[in-house]
C-alpha cells in the first residue's frame, strides 16, 4: 500500500464559488450563487436548501462560498458556534448551518425555531448541510422535517478523473504546459481536495517560472525537495 505524504500549505485559500469546482452540482451552485442577488429583487420562492454529501464533498466549501458571495449579509454557523448564534438577525439574508449532524439538542431548537423565523421573512434565506439526506439524520424528528421542506440537493464529489481534468484545465488558463504524470502524483501523495491542489498548482507555476523550466514531475520533486530543506528544523530539547 503506498504512503500519502503530507505537504504543508500553508493557509488554505479563501473558498469561493469560484474555485468550487461544479463537476454533476450546476444546477446547485448556481442557485447558491444567485441566491442573495434574488433575495434582493424577490420575493424567491425556494428559500431552504439541504445540502447533504460524503465528507470531502464540498459541503463547508459552498456554504463558505455562500458567505463570501453574500458580501456580510451572511451568518456561519456550525457545531462550534455559540447557541446565541441562532438567532435570527434581521440583519442577515442568509444563514449557512454546516454539520447539521453533529448539532447539540439545544442547538436543534434553536435552528429549528431559526427555520421558522426565516421561513416568516421573505427577505431571508437558509442553506443547511449533512452527512446524509433528511430522513436518515440524527437530528429532532420536527428539525428533520423542516430541513425536508425546501430543497434538497445530493452533492456529486469529483472523481480522480475529475480532478485530473480540473488540474490541466486550470493549468492550461495559466499557460501551464502540465505534463500528464503530474495529476496523478499530486492526487496519490497529497492532500486530495481542490483549493489545496489549486495552491500547490499555483507554486508550481512561480517555480518552473524561476527555473524556467516546464512544470513536469522532476520539477515538482525538485521543488518539494527545496520546501524540505527551507523548513524550519526542530531544536534539540535541553535537558
Amino acid at each position: 500500500m503506498q504512503r500519502q505524504l503530507t505537504l504543508d500549505l500553508g493557509t488554505p485559500p479563501l473558498a469561493t464559488f469560484d474555485n468550487f469546482f461544479a463537476a454533476g452540482n450546476h444546477e446547485l451552485v448556481t442557485r447558491l450563487r444567485e441566491l442573495e442577488g434574488a433575495l434582493a429583487a424577490g420575493p424567491v420562492a425556494d428559500r431552504t436548501f439541504y445540502v447533504w454529501g460524503e465528507a470531502g464533498s464540498g459541503r463547508s466549501h459552498l456554504l463558505q462560498a455562500v458567505v463570501h458571495e453574500a458580501n456580510g449579509r451572511a451568518r456561519f454557523l456550525s457545531p462550534q458556534a455559540p447557541l446565541a448564534a441562532f438567532t435570527f438577525d434581521p440583519t442577515a439574508s442568509i444563514y449557512a448551518i454546516d454539520d447539521c449532524e453533529r448539532l447539540s439538542g439545544a442547538q436543534q431548537i434553536a435552528l429549528f425555531n431559526l427555520f421558522n423565523e426565516v421561513r416568516a421573512h421573505p427577505a431571508s434565506a437558509l442553506v443547511a448541510t449533512g452527512n446524509v439526506a433528511p430522513l436518515g439524520l440524527s437530528v429532532r424528528e420536527d428539525l428533520r422535517t423542516r430541513l425536508g421542506w425546501g430543497l434538497v440537493f445530493q452533492l456529486t464529489p469529483l472523481s480522480d478523473e475529475s480532478k485530473a481534468g480540473a488540474l490541466k484545465h486550470a493549468a492550461r488558463e495559466r499557460g501551464i504546459a502540465l505534463a500528464d504524470d503530474v495529476p496523478a502524483y499530486l492526487l496519490t501523495h497529497f492532500r486530495r481536495d481542490m483549493p489545496s491542489l489549486m495552491t500547490l498548482l499555483d507554486e508550481l507555476d512561480r517555480f518552473s517560472l524561476e527555473q524556467k523550466r516546464a512544470v513536469t514531475l522532476p520539477l515538482l520533486r525538485t521543488m518539494l525537495a527545496a520546501k524540505e530543506d527551507d523548513a524550519p528544523r526542530p531544536q534539540p530539547g535541553l535537558f
